[in-house]
């Protein structure tokens, strides 16, 4: 756990480490730098490196938690990757539920395996579910995402590689939108940011510009045509029978 300096959540919670690269997002990942650090400096949670890895322990922190704050669920991992056990989630979610007072904000690559699971989950109204949706060639997770019944179903448009035209939003809340930072940032075309803001106003979608990227993102600052962008969604009330 971790006090976030992400603009759009306050804490982080991993309650799996690990992952693996499955589209052209994943290329400089993060996630995966920095746990090659922490094997480095001696942290036990990450000894396996990037390997998944289950938290027993990650479970009781939110409990913890006493004041509401929105929360990034596994900031280093993917709660949905094939190799967490269906058990695993079912716990994660059976703790999300039990801590009403905290928003959780889950977000995946493996859209497939988020549908295939949604039935045997429990979706309070505290979890958001997102997908990342980095350009064209998946833009077919935002369809799996529709079949889920979350109160909020929220885009991950970072790091933004590609263009993003003629999304289909029925149904989406939010969508967050950020370039690529880091030592070889792949540049985000200010056209493809304008796109996707436009089409959330015309779909009544809440856009969130979170930053250009960059080797040096705080210089390159947050805003977009002289506007800083920093709207949440409003959580609806949906059910599984619904959801398509």
């Amino acid at each position: 756990m971790a006090t976030s300096s992400i603009e759009w959540t306050e804490l982080t919670w991993n309650p799996t480490t690990g992952c693996d690269k499955i589209s052209a997002g994943c290329k400089f990942c993060y996630a995966e730098i920095m746990s090659r650090r922490l094997q480095a400096m001696g942290v036990d949670k990450y000894k396996e490196g990037f390997k998944i890895r289950e938290h027993e322990a990650a479970l009781a922190i939110p409990f913890t938690w006493r004041k509401p704050a929105m929360v990034f669920v596994n900031s280093m991992s993917d709660l949905f990757h094939k190799d967490v056990s269906l058990d695993f989630i079912r716990r994660v979610f059976d703790v999300m539920n039990a801590n009403p007072h905290l928003i959780f904000q889950v977000l995946t690559k493996r859209s497939e395996r988020l549908a295939e699971l949604r039935k045997e989950l429990t979706w309070g109204q505290n979890i958001w579910m997102g997908v990342s949706v980095e350009d064209e060639r998946v833009k077919h997770r935002i369809k799996d995402l529709r079949k889920v019944p979350a109160a909020v179903r929220f885009l991950s448009c970072e790091p933004l590689i590609g263009p993003l035209n003629r999304m289909n939003l029925k149904g989406i809340d939010w969508v967050i939108v950020g370039g690529e930072s880091g030592a070889s940032p792949r540049p985000m075309n200010p056209e493809w940011a304008i796109s996707i803001r436009d089409q959330c106003e015309k779909h009544d979608v809440a856009f969130f510009f979170k930053q250009w990227g960059g080797r040096n993102k705080k210089a390159a600052g947050r805003e977009l045509e002289g506007e800083f962008y920093d709207t949440f969604p409003t959580p609806k009330k949906r059910r599984l029978a619904s959801a398509g």
